[in-house]
């Protein structure tokens, strides 16, 4: 199976100015992700898809093939992933290249435990899903099964329709929420179906001790001591 590993990354980070390329213990921020990009025996091509520059620049610098310009219009805050997903797969299908999957890796999840693409490569393979996200595991007070929605009358009922609460927490079904680190969907199920999912969607269970998601100066500040808790330095 060909698999493109595709990192987005687009200037104008409104959250953490400079995100992509922000240094973070030393590093531009994407060169974390090309880093684990690079472990992958699975992935056939590693590219970046950026609208910016300096971004590029950068990538260059580090050895991130960077063969072509994302177009502005794909570029805004409001942008979908998809239609940068499926821009890439074009221009490469232009060239004669095509990919029977992508392997999506966003720059704000830096910390993923080392093997993990090819762990998600290999589950997402042999599970014949259309598509796979990596996950954390909800904790037992979010679950759905104890989360609460208004009706119209003003009361309260149980989100999952349930007619009677689970009472025990030993007793809640696992629930998971996307963390974000990976994102991997058939090239059949990104164009016919215009969707990162599809009906089949796989799963693999990443670390939460590693998480985060760098949106605010907040989530920058947890990355600079979550790097030092994590030994990374050493």
């Amino acid at each position: 199976m060909k698999v493109l590993g595709l990192i987005p990354a687009r200037g104008g980070s409104k959250g953490i100015p400079g995100k992509n390329i922000k240094s973070l213990q030393g590093k531009p921020l994407l060169e974390y992700t090309f880093e684990s990009a690079k472990e992958s025996l699975f992935l056939s091509k590693i590219v970046l898809s950026s609208d910016d520059q300096e971004i590029i620049q950068v990538a260059s610098k580090i050895g991130l093939e960077v063969p072509f310009v994302r177009p502005s219009i794909l570029s805004t805050d409001s942008t979908p992933t998809l239609p940068v997903i499926l821009h890439a797969l074009d221009f490469f299908e232009e060239k004669g290249e095509s990919f029977d999957a992508v392997c999506l890796l966003q720059t704000t999840n830096p910390f993923r435990r080392k093997g993990l693409v090819d762990e998600s490569i290999r589950v997402f393979i042999e599970s014949q899903a259309d598509a796979l996200i990596s996950v954390l595991p909800v904790p037992h007070e979010f679950n759905p099964h104890w989360v609460f929605e208004p009706t119209p009358n003003g009361m309260l009922s149980i989100a999952t329709g349930e007619s009677q609460i689970i009472t025990r927490r030993q007793d809640l079904p696992p629930a998971y929420f996307r963390d974000g680190a990976i994102y991997i969907t058939k090239t059949s199920v990104l164009r016919n179906k215009k969707s990162l999912y599809g009906e089949k969607l796989a799963f693999i269970v990443g670390d939460v001790e590693r998480y985060v998601n760098l949106d605010t100066p907040k989530d920058w500040e947890k990355a600079e001591i979550l790097y030092k808790q994590l030994g990374l330095g050493n």
